[in-house]
């Protein structure tokens, strides 16, 4: 297995798919270049050339870093490959005075056993709210 940093020579149809089977939800290859391209850090797990594993970080250099889109294939899912995920992206984020995420409901056990903790004054604003709250992820 090949771990990678950089999007250059990303197959983004291939990691729109990684999504989809995951299943972490449809997004496009187009949204998917631009969200990566206007994140600062990226890790992406190859096997045979195959992309496996995914996510990404936005930073702002000094106060906040925002863990998102952590996905692994299903088929290399329970290995301890998203979690490798998550180390190597807070690694990138070291120097943060503050890491965030937040974890699809029922994952959070997951995420905690990483060093994050619940936040009881974190909220959001999302597109569909709608959506949001049908899937747990607000009130």
């Amino acid at each position: 297995m090949q771990w990678s940093h950089d999007t250059d020579g990303l197959d983004w149809e291939a990691l729109s798919e990684l999504y989809r089977i995951a299943p972490l939800g449809t997004k496009s290859p187009e949204h998917l270049r631009a969200v990566y391209g206007a994140s600062r850090h990226a890790a992406l797990l190859y096997d045979q050339g195959r992309l496996i594993a995914a996510g990404r970080a936005l930073a702002d250099g000094r106060d906040c870093a925002y863990l998102a889109d952590i996905v692994v294939h299903p088929d290399y899912q329970g290995r301890g490959l998203g979690q490798q995920v998550v180390e190597r992206l807070v690694a990138s984020a070291q120097g943060h005075r503050k890491i965030l995420l937040y974890a699809q409901p029922g994952k959070e056990g997951f995420y905690r056993k990483l060093g994050f903790r619940p936040m009881r004054t974190a909220m959001a604003i999302f597109a569909d709210p709608d959506a949001a709250q049908s899937s747990g992820l607000i009130e």
